[in-house]
């Protein structure tokens, strides 16, 4: 059911969340406003900083590919620059948010290629942790995999899916897709170190290590099925995490997915414990 501006406004406001959602077009997009202070210049400077020099060395190859075809060190990004740069590489292209918003527009802004991110920036008090998604998770952590073409081609087809999924019931599982892969996945290749791609870890200072390098990490090989059928954490480190192959491996698994009858066998049934999977 499509949800107002203004209902969701009342509700993000209810649950403390900072965006200014009264300014939002019908799809929930807003304008960038580039106006940013030179204290917000210097969050964004100190944030890529620190996180650079984990993601140079945790951080899969097509991550790092994307930071250098992007260039999103120097300065607080402007979107319609971006933008061009993204739309030749893979036809994918920004739109600032006042953040989170609705799942109906979020899918439907992935099936255009058009991600989301938010236009204001953590503070300086909120460097090491901050409770909603800003600029910095959203743009540092995803963007720069959208230059990749395979995992490109997957977000659109997952925004062209999802509805799909939660008309079915399975609202939960093609959630845990997301999260699995786009905000927490790693890839180990043939012959090749893990690595890490999801944007919850490349813009954590400290998950990031701890997923790629502790001992004490629990991961385990991509399925998509189980990882639709397991439960995540939202505000603590993730209790496992899903190790791809490919990129064209996730593209694949899901282009030929049965959603339906996935969805069917488990949406009645008891979650995953991610401990045990």
């Amino acid at each position: 059911m499509t949800i107002s501006i203004a209902e969701y406004a009342r509700e993000c406001a209810a649950q403390g969340l900072r965006g200014n959602y009264s300014v939002c077009r019908p799809d929930f997009t807003v304008a960038q406003d580039y106006d940013y202070s030179e204290e917000e210049q210097a969050v964004w400077r100190t944030l890529c900083d620190r996180q650079t020099k984990l993601t140079r060395r945790l951080a899969h190859r097509a991550y790092l590919d994307g930071i250098d075809a992007l260039g999103l060190l120097e300065r607080i990004p402007d979107f319609g620059e971006v933008s061009d740069r993204l739309r030749r590489l893979t036809g994918w292209e920004i739109v600032a948010v006042p953040g989170l918003i609705p799942a109906e527009p979020f899918f439907g802004h992935l099936a255009a290629r058009r991600f989301p991110v938010t236009n204001w920036l953590r503070t300086q008090k909120e460097l090491d942790y901050i409770v909603e998604p800003d600029m910095f998770h959203d743009f540092f952590g995803h963007v720069p995999i959208l230059t990749q073409p395979v995992f490109a081609d997957f977000m659109q087809a997952y925004g062209e899916r999802a509805g799909e999924a939660i008309a079915l019931g399975g609202d939960e599982m093609i959630t845990r897709l997301y999260w699995y892969t786009a905000e927490y996945g790693l890839m180990q290749e043939p012959g090749q170190e893990l690595k890490a791609f999801g944007a919850g870890l490349m813009s954590s200072f400290t998950e990031l290590q701890f997923a790629v390098e502790s001992p004490d990490a629990h991961r385990v090989p991509f399925d998509l099925e189980t990882v639709m059928r397991t439960t995540y954490e939202i505000d603590k480190f993730q209790r496992a995490y899903f190790v791809l192959p490919s990129f064209d491996a996730l593209r694949d698994a899901f282009r030929t997915a049965d959603l339906a009858a996935i969805i069917g066998r488990w949406k009645d049934k008891p979650a995953l414990d991610p401990a045990t999977v």
